[in-house]
């Protein structure tokens, strides 16, 4: 039996290295304390390109090499777009007492009895390397671009899908052979598994993902760890294979509003006939959502925050007004009922002036008709327009002010007259 510490998604950047180091520093400290044998980094481990001078390179680095100085470590090449081609190749020169391994091609690598890795020259070995105490098979982020040129693009999303059934398939041999000789099979990979949950708790399903839980079972490894989506979530199945069981050990912090669950990383004990993890949490930070339908309604917002903890907590208000009401949100007023929190996100969704044309208007013999037919459009009541129009046409304007400042007609800035600007005639 080994022990296996998994992490994945640390997504080490500039916007979110506070939360990544604290997370991933704390499951350094667990994962040596509970005594982990290998750790597995199971891609994104940054969130861009990292010039290395940065912060960001420097604290990552130095958390990997705590890691590799207390056992060996395999770090799998995430998505292209957040670990561009090369990016981890430095890890493999830290200099810790064990090797830091960094898997960015298809292949199979063993553990050694000594702490070592053994990597094979092509996709799989031809027949387990003599001392190997574990199998690893490698399955890094897949080059839909390199499959669209050689299968067409209309066909690169499906046949990403079979050929990768088709590559698990194959690694199923020589983990049965594993298996016989009592050595513990794993398969490690970055990609969604069609039907699964995001972080935000919507099903991923569609053609362009990756894998499907049939063929990572096909694969018969024991354990097959994850990474790409930030929600935890597991497969089992007990066949005759013996109990495998498929996970993605989530991010290692909560890095957008919204995400649900806790975050963690897993701790997997996987032997020759099965495979079993705990989850271990990590202090990732507390996000909390306050959404109103229209404008903030400021005693709702100190409701919300008596009956919820917000201190310390990161905290996102949305709201929605329209165009005309955009400046009656006062955002000093709600940052200062939040002070308590840590961050403060303000997100005011302007609704636009929406202009109604009634059509045939243009044909209306006089004016009254057209504002009666404008208010039939708009459903409006057109008696105070008519009224308003017969005083204009009856009266010269300085004659309808001075009426209005003697205090004989309504001022119609005091809403006699009802407002009109969200329509237009034409």
């Amino acid at each position: 039996m080994i022990r296996i510490a998994h992490c994945s998604d640390l997504h080490y950047g500039p916007k979110n290295l506070a939360e990544a180091d604290r997370c991933f520093g704390a499951a350094v400290d667990r994962a040596i304390a509970l005594g982990a044998q290998v750790a597995v980094l199971s891609g994104d481990a940054i969130d861009h390109a990292l010039d290395l001078h940065s912060p960001s390179a420097e604290r990552l680095a130095r958390q990997v090499r705590r890691l590799a100085d207390h056992c060996p470590v395999l770090m799998l090449q995430g998505t292209f777009s957040h670990e561009p081609p090369g990016t981890l190749a430095l890890f493999r020169l830290l200099g810790g007492r064990h090797p830091v391994h960094v898997a960015d091609r298809i292949a199979q690598v063993g553990l050694t009895a000594a702490g070592r890795w053994v990597v094979s020259d092509g996709w799989r070995f031809n027949g387990l390397p003599a001392g190997v105490q574990a199998l690893l098979s490698c399955v890094p982020t897949v080059n839909k671009a390199m499959v669209a040129a050689a299968m067409g693009a209309s066909a690169a999303a499906e046949a990403t899908g079979e050929q990768l059934a088709a590559l698990l398939a194959g690694f199923a041999p020589g983990h049965r052979a594993a298996r016989r000789q009592g050595v513990p099979t794993i398969g490690v990979s970055h990609g969604t598994v069609f039907g699964c949950l995001s972080e935000h708790g919507v099903p991923m399903a569609g053609f362009d993902h990756e894998f499907t839980t049939g063929a990572l079972f096909a694969s018969e490894a024991q354990a097959f760890m994850l990474g790409h989506i930030h929600r935890h979530q597991a497969w089992q199945r007990v066949g005759t294979a013996g109990h495998q069981c498929v996970a993605y050990a989530g991010s290692i912090g909560r890095f957008h509003y919204g995400e649900e669950g806790e975050k963690g990383f897993l701790m997997w004990e996987v032997d020759a006939d099965g495979a079993r993890f705990d989850r271990v949490a990590t202090p990732a930070r507390r996000t909390v959502d306050i959404v109103f339908e229209g404008k903030p309604d400021l005693d709702a917002l100190r409701t919300t925050i008596a009956q919820q903890d917000i201190a310390g907590a990161h905290v996102r208000v949305r709201w929605t007004v329209a165009d005309e009401d955009r400046h009656e949100v006062d955002r000093a007023l709600i940052e200062r009922e939040l002070g308590c929190a840590a961050e403060v996100k303000l997100e005011g969704r302007i609704v636009p002036v929406v202009r109604t044309r009634a059509a045939g208007i243009s044909r209306a013999s006089s004016l009254a008709d057209k504002v009666r037919q404008w208010a039939q459009v708009t459903d409006a009541k057109p008696g105070p327009l008519l009224a308003c129009l017969a005083r204009l046409d009856a009266e010269t304007g300085e004659v309808i002010a001075e009426r209005i400042l003697r205090g004989e007609m309504p001022n119609p800035l005091e809403g006699a007259l009802p407002r009109a600007v969200d329509t237009a005639v034409a």
